[in-house]
């Protein structure tokens, strides 16, 4: 990409964008047509999936690494970005987070503060970040939360709690930030990425007690994220691509079913 190419494109920052569900968001945006500032808690080695999908679009990217669980991380990283690119970003996508198995009897409040902070602190700030870091129209910012909010249960307590906090920040922010020419939003997926904690057959059978009867996949949640970023008239909005997970009451968190 040449550097007038790189100028015209517009700029991303992807939260947890070097891995699984980030790292498909941030695939997504590139074959969009957008230079991409990824960012990693401890690293941003990309996996194999998004180099190659870097290297075929020819995107710029760059890759920043900020701990949200400390102090002035959040706030610190938008700096770095402009002072990298020499701009600020158009859009921003919180994807990073922290999931911990946690529930009312033994939930602490270490748990509870470092989810906070991850979750939902860095969030809100990056967003304060992004806001006084540049003008001009359609800016946005999308905010990742959960299917589970809609029918919460008992596991992962902290976890559904910031996230909670996430979704009510993005009503807030969404009329707050309006009339700069920012729009927010969010995406609610379902289980989409299975961790190794999942087998094969117990998939198959968590598909079939989706509405849909299947589950919903990272290029599809990655493309709600990128109708967003273009719904020029959309703000406030929550989408939930979960085959319908939303609509049905379970018991317990996916993994226990």
């Amino acid at each position: 990409m040449t550097v007038a190419q790189h100028q015209a494109a517009p700029l991303a920052l992807v939260t947890g964008g070097h891995r699984r569900l980030g790292a498909r968001i941030a695939g997504v945006l590139a074959e969009a047509g957008y230079a991409l500032a990824l960012h990693g808690s401890h690293d941003v080695a990309l996996d194999e999936a998004l180099a190659a999908t870097l290297n075929g679009a020819g995107t710029v990217w760059h890759g920043f690494v900020a701990d949200f669980d400390a102090t002035g991380a959040a706030s610190a990283l938008m700096a770095e970005i402009v002072a990298h690119f020499g701009q600020a970003p158009t859009l921003l996508v919180n994807s990073a987070a922290i999931f911990g198995q946690d529930r009312i009897e033994d939930v602490s409040e270490q748990a509870l503060l470092r989810h906070y902070r991850v979750n939902c602190m860095a969030p809100v700030l990056l967003s304060q970040a992004f806001a006084a870091a540049r003008s001009g129209p359609d800016r946005c910012i999308i905010n990742i939360l959960d299917q589970r909010l809609i029918n919460p249960h008992g596991d992962q307590l902290s976890y559904t709690l910031s996230k909670h906090a996430l979704a009510g920040f993005t009503r807030i922010a969404a009329r707050d930030l309006a009339g700069r020419g920012i729009r927010v939003n969010a995406v609610a997926p379902g289980l989409t990425i299975a961790t190794d904690q999942y087998d094969e057959p117990q998939m198959e059978r968590l598909a079939c007690m989706m509405p849909l009867g299947h589950l919903p996949q990272p290029q599809q949640i990655a493309e709600a994220v990128l109708f967003l970023a273009r719904a020029q008239s959309i703000t406030g909005q929550v989408i939930a691509v979960d085959s319908g997970a939303h609509m049905h009451s379970f018991e317990r968190d996916f993994l226990y079913l």
